[in-house]
């Protein structure tokens, strides 16, 4: 029993392989359309919160997943001051059970990876280079940019945060910068570095760093977002260097290895909610096609994985593509998506408004909302 039996997924990030590996499993014919000529992830790495976690073991890729990063169960708060001091190591939620690491760590190309050749292994058609043209959201009918067509009982656009499917759709969705710019820079990892610590104050908002395999972290510092794209690829290196030069304790240690400006990237954070509902037709958008945070929880892969784990959830178990199946599918996954984008885009805020919020209080209430599986 399915409510479809032909799938197109555009977009192969983490909800459109997740989607593509779960139909498939399920025995729904899957191809799926990326863009980019080859499997690639934009950025260094990526912080998987235990809700992330959990929906990577249902994929049946955890124990891959495990072996490529690195898992931690604490986090650090550091001083801007000389020494880097640590002021507290707090127990972070595990969110996704005991059993799972309150955090994992991973380079980014290696998920992709893991997930691109987990969907292969269940039978999903992959094209490269591959993207929609045109969209008939009614019938689901399909142009490529391949000069090729085709005919689906479903599209999933999971094509991210400046969707093409979306625009095909004619959706006009307001993505707005938050105010903060992140550089973000790949390296080894120093022994001094065993989970994430945090750094407030000094020169940037935010100082930071995440361990993402034994032998590679990626660190971080964030500013008022500004127009860094005149900037040479030494000049980025050299500006984050310099940014970065006000942190210590496993900083130096850090800063030491900031040497290769090729691993040096910097981006904006923007952020949008698609008000419900997320389909038009046969045609349902996904992950930051339809939502997306900020990263200062961490949240927005766990929250892709979700979407997906949530759709083919109620695919599979459904006779027909109906309103009851789309309604379902808002209750579970609208409310709890938009209030994890709000609560990142608090934090954010109260950081560049200089306010004591309540960041304790705003953490552990999503680590309660994220704890129940969506």
């Amino acid at each position: 029993m399915s409510a479809v039996h032909d799938v197109l997924v555009v977009g192969g990030g983490l909800a459109g392989a997740a989607t593509a590996i779960a139909l498939a499993d399920g025995g729904v014919a899957v191809d799926l359309v990326e863009i980019n000529p080859g499997i690639a992830a934009l950025g260094s790495g990526i912080t998987l919160q235990g809700n992330a976690l959990r929906e990577l073991r249902k994929l049946g890729v955890w124990e891959r997943v495990r072996a490529a990063g690195y898992g931690f169960d604490s986090l650090g708060l550091r001083a801007p001051d000389s020494k880097g001091t640590l002021l507290a190591e707090f127990p972070d939620a595990r969110t996704g059970g005991p059993d799972l690491p309150a955090t994992l760590g991973m380079p980014r190309p290696d998920l992709a990876r893991i997930l691109h050749e987990r969907a292969v292994e269940a039978g999903v058609r992959i094209r490269f280079g591959v993207t929609v043209t045109g969209l008939d959201p009614e019938g689901a009918e399909v142009s490529f940019s391949d000069g090729s067509s085709a005919r689906y009982d479903l599209v999933v656009g999971a094509d991210g945060i400046r969707s093409s499917v979306r625009r095909l759709l004619g959706i006009d969705l307001d993505t707005r910068a938050t105010g903060m710019g992140i550089w973000r820079a790949f390296g080894p990892r120093p022994a001094s570095v065993t989970r994430t610590d945090l750094f407030y104050g000094g020169p940037c908002y935010i100082a930071g760093y995440c361990p993402t395999g034994e032998n590679s972290l990626y660190a971080y510092v964030v500013e008022d977002a500004r127009d860094r794209s005149g900037l040479s690829p030494q000049e980025r290196l050299a500006t984050m260097r310099e940014l970065a030069s006000a942190y210590h304790g496993p900083w130096d240690d850090i800063r030491a290895t900031l040497t290769d400006p090729s691993r040096v990237h910097y981006t904006w954070f923007e952020t949008h909610v698609l008000p419900a509902p997320w389909h038009r037709g046969r045609v349902v958008l996904i992950g930051d096609a339809a939502h997306s945070c900020p990263p200062t929880l961490a949240q927005g892969g766990a929250q892709a994985l979700e979407d997906a784990a949530v759709l083919t959830e109620l695919l599979l178990a459904a006779d027909s593509l109906d309103d009851a199946l789309w309604q379902a599918f808002t209750d579970r996954r609208y409310a709890r998506a938009a209030a994890v984008v709000a609560a990142s885009v608090q934090l954010g805020q109260w950081l560049l408004d200089s306010e004591q919020g309540d960041v304790p209080g705003l953490m552990g209430r999503v680590a309660a909302l994220v704890t129940e599986p969506a």
